[in-house]
């Protein structure tokens, strides 16, 4: 069992490298091993290419046959971007599969094993579930509520403070942080921000280098305030913007940001909430798997406000702000009692130049965590 643990590591591992390239498909990661001897290993390289296991097969060849393939996922059974997972491991005469978890995914969900128990290859599921699942939690939200993972991102001084009173910001955080965000918006479907942080910072909401996806850059203006001289409106044909605006904005504002390139969507909804919710299902049916939030703090507030957040990365720097009209992270109306405080889970420091660089997942009941992700306090 140590051995099986062993090479299950090793293929969650691998799974993680497709982070960024694979989604809306789940990071899969692959050994195949005779004993301690790994034969051939592979992961889920980018959408449409080969599978994990496919790539470890071609690695192990005729070796294959007789072996144990450790697999973070279900292997699947049916045609999409790449032929049947379970049609190959049967033809390499593969002895024993061990799958961390079933995919959920309604076209294998179950089937897979099925059909590698019906050729007679022993099948063990459930190894390193946790971790799987916490690998693949953007995935299996997005399955299961039809909504992307939503990532709240935010830097901020040591007591607490996004912006002076006056609304400067820049910068808070060093250089070595600010190539983290980088990385972080390289790697996510779309970057969103509300209408007040664009006036203020005019940012561009890019990855710089360029990551393995390009995002989609998202404003909410629900008025379509939205400056055509604006850096995100300027560089709309080369970087794609959604401007998410509610029935009240204004009809020749809203031809001049598409006229400029933007996509204007009217989101549904008498109130900022369920204009904001309307939005993230619209994401979720583009099959966007993981969205960040950038700021400002309005929105933040609204997204904690109304438990939407599953992740976060604070960047803390050594400064000091100070005076009561700083501006703080997350507004809205927060928690009345410090019992009603949302928890952090799988919580993580790291040092980052000065900075202190905080990275963890909102604490959900027992039934959710472990629906998504395994995950217990």
């Amino acid at each position: 069992m140590e051995l099986d643990a062993w090479h299950m590591r090793r293929a969650l591992s691998l799974a993680a490298l497709g982070k960024g390239a694979v989604e809306p498909n789940p990071m899969v990661g692959c050994v195949i091993a005779r004993g301690a001897e790994i034969i051939g290993e592979g992961w889920h390289r980018a959408y449409g290419q080969p599978h994990a296991e496919v790539e470890a097969l071609r690695m192990a060849g005729d070796r294959a046959a007789g072996a144990t393939m450790y697999v973070t996922l279900e292997p699947c059974c049916h045609f999409g971007k790449t032929p049947p997972c379970t049609d190959a491991i049967i033809r390499a005469g593969i002895r024993r599969v061990v799958a961390a978890m079933a995919d959920p995914f309604s076209l294998v969900h179950g089937q897979g094993i099925a059909r590698l128990r019906e050729a007679g290859i022993e099948v063990v599921v459930g190894l390193m579930e946790q971790e799987a699942r916490r690998l693949n939690a953007p995935y299996l939200k997005l399955l299961s509520t039809q909504r992307p993972w939503v990532i709240a991102k935010w830097a901020m001084t040591v007591d607490g403070k996004i912006a002076t009173a006056t609304g400067e910001s820049r910068w808070i955080s060093g250089e070595e942080s600010r190539r983290k965000v980088h990385a972080l918006r390289g790697r996510v479907d779309g970057i969103a921000v509300g209408i007040g942080t664009v006036e203020t910072d005019d940012p561009l909401l890019t990855a710089r280098p360029p990551g393995p996806r390009i995002a989609v850059r998202i404003v909410l203006d629900s008025r379509a305030r939205l400056s055509p001289h604006s850096r995100l409106v300027q560089t709309a044909r080369e970087f794609p913007v959604l401007v998410a605006v509610s029935a009240q904005a204004d009809g020749e504002a809203r031809r001049k940001l598409e006229a400029a390139g933007c996509e204007v969507l009217e989101c549904p909804g008498k109130t900022r909430s369920e204009r904001l919710q309307a939005l993230l299902d619209e994401l979720g049916r583009r099959r966007m798997t993981n969205v960040l939030f950038e700021g400002g703090s309005q929105v933040l507030g609204e997204l904690f406000d109304h438990q939407l957040v599953d992740e976060v990365h604070v960047f803390v720097a050594p400064k000091i702000v100070g005076g009561q009209n700083g501006r703080t992270p997350v507004a809205g109306r927060g928690v009345t009692k410090m019992a009603e405080a949302l928890h952090l889970s799988n919580v993580t420091w790291e040092r980052v130049g000065d900075d202190l660089y905080l990275h963890g997942y909102i604490s959900r009941s027992a039934s959710d965590i472990n629906h998504l992700a395994g995950t217990t306090d």
